[in-house]
């Protein structure tokens, strides 16, 4: 017999009928994600180095296991740098399918406890749990349950930090890992945020942690002792009020339970730089293929198609073209890419990286019907669906890319 959980009608109920707590935001961040559900799929690589990523010279880690955090390797670090600070570390190739089911469950288990859910990405969330104490607890309690739950109900470990805003609640969390859980008290919050360093706020980037500290603002309490009718005259009334807002704890912001995807996108840096057309063509067929499968799964259509290549000498360089009608079709996509990509300037370019992107999207029941050539291409990329579902990804390509799969 499944466990009770109560419905969506049942938290909203109570969510309107008690008071707001005063740490009522919690995020909750999976620890090292991907290589987590590689040990959990080879629990051969349990207390081993792991990097998931390519291992090939132009390879990026994606995702490391603390054992590999513990020699330096992190996240975008080169393959080749994260192997000469660990020759031991574990190569394992990502395998996004399997990502997405246990993110899946992981959002089951928040949306169990509140329908304020955030989700950032596949591995964290932000959560309003004010109106949820009547039947879960305070948010502290509220954050004890959700890591038990990801813990038995996963099988990989979360950081959670409770807070009454969404930035301290995000650097909670991030001072909690590995497998842990801060609360940052209202009361507590400049005490909390004094002391770090000025980047740890949204919005402060390299160049803008330059500009501060020429003023010698290097802490977030600098910033917040700083007038901002000052702080204005370097970078805008506008960004100067929102930073120092952030930095004495104002922060507006609320959990946003849904918000529809901006972009469907997929790119590749290649271990070779490569010059030959129709190679090159088929990447960008391979690549059409992934973007319109997820458009599909994600029940969208793109209005505007881009394409980004980057080639040797690392200049990049980005097309788009607006469609006449949304489609969700690779085939659709192909076309369109294949023609800015022909109409890119210069020959035989050395290309290190190919992207396509699919943006201004729109839900796929909105629109009326593409036209009988598409729709005759979309059966068969809806049938290509059905196959890759039952016998895994890649069972049916086109022909073209079967060449691709033996280059290779």
């Amino acid at each position: 017999m499944k466990p009770l959980v109560p419905s969506g009608a049942a938290i909203r109920s109570a969510t309107m009928t008690t008071a707001r707590s005063s740490e009522p935001i919690l995020h909750v961040d999976l620890d090292a994600f991907y290589a987590s559900v590689e040990t959990l799929k080879d629990p051969s690589l349990s207390g081993k180095p792991v990097a998931v990523g390519g291992a090939g010279t132009r390879g990026v880690v994606m995702s490391a296991s603390y054992e590999a955090r513990a020699f330096g390797i992190r996240s975008a670090m080169p393959a080749v740098r994260a192997r000469r600070l660990c020759p031991d570390v574990i190569f394992v190739p990502p395998d996004f399918e399997s990502y997405k089911v246990h993110s899946n469950r992981f959002r089951e288990i928040l949306l169990a406890v509140t329908p304020e859910v955030e989700p950032i990405s596949l591995d964290e969330a932000f959560l309003d749990v004010s109106g949820a104490h009547l039947l879960f607890g305070e948010p502290e309690e509220i954050g004890r349950k959700v890591r038990r739950e990801v813990q038995d109900g996963i099988g990989v470990r979360c950081s959670v930090g409770v807070a009454p805003t969404k930035l301290v609640a995000k650097l909670a969390s991030r001072d909690a890992k590995p497998d842990g859980m801060m609360v940052v008290r209202a009361r507590e919050v400049d005490a909390y945020l004094d002391p770090l360093p000025v980047r740890a706020l949204w919005g402060v980037g390299e160049k803008t942690a330059e500009t501060l500290g020429r003023l010698g603002v290097r802490t977030v309490g600098d910033l917040g002792r700083t007038p901002v009718g000052v702080l204005g005259r370097l970078m805008g009334e506008r960004h100067a009020r929102e930073l120092h807002d952030l930095a004495v704890g104002v922060d507006d912001r609320s959990v946003v339970p849904y918000e529809a995807p901006k972009s469907v996108s997929h790119e590749e840096t290649f271990d070779r730089d490569l010059d030959d057309q129709r190679e090159l063509l088929r990447e960008v067929l391979s690549l059409s293929q992934r973007v319109g499968a997820r458009l599909r799964e994600d029940g969208f259509r793109t209005r505007t198609v881009t394409l980004k290549i980057r080639l040797a000498n690392f200049t990049t360089l980005t097309r788009s073209r607006t469609l006449p009608a949304p489609t969700d079709v690779a085939a659709d996509l192909y076309e369109v890419v294949g023609e800015l990509f022909a109409a890119l300037p210069g020959a035989r370019r050395r290309v290190r990286l190919l992207g396509v992107a699919a943006t201004g999207l729109v839900p796929a029941g909105e629109e009326q019907l593409a036209l009988l050539r598409s729709e005759r291409w979309g059966d068969v990329e809806r049938a290509v669906d059905r196959i890759d579902r039952r016998f895994g990804p890649g069972s049916a390509v086109p022909a073209a890319l079967l060449e691709r799969g033996r280059e290779r």
